[in-house]
């Protein structure tokens, strides 16, 4: 009888450093469109026809992503969404 040992791969389940995460602003009953397109505009540096056109995106499809990196900088944004008061979330991107 042999003993052979197993060969494994190493495989990481925890989140790389190179991961691209994006950061999510959801539709709410509460906040104006005026005001999601003014916080788009404030926050992000967008033109009004290009926060506008995502917080129409938002209204019409219920959410659109606003921005993409790295974990911590998405962390940074959710946080931010909040604090105007939107609701925001951050998952890995599918790209």
């Amino acid at each position: 009888m042999s003993i052979q040992p197993e060969t494994t791969e190493n495989v990481s389940v925890a989140s790389r450093l190179d991961d691209v995460w994006v950061t999510l602003v959801w539709n709410d009953p509460v906040n104006l469109m005026s005001y999601v397109t003014h916080v788009f505009q404030t926050y992000f540096g967008w033109s009004r026809e290009e926060a506008e056109r995502r917080m129409r995106e938002v209204h019409e499809r219920g959410k659109t992503v606003v921005s993409s990196g790295g974990r911590e900088h998405m962390e940074v944004d959710v946080q931010a969404m909040h604090g105007y008061g939107l609701w925001a979330t951050m998952q890995r991107s599918d790209a």
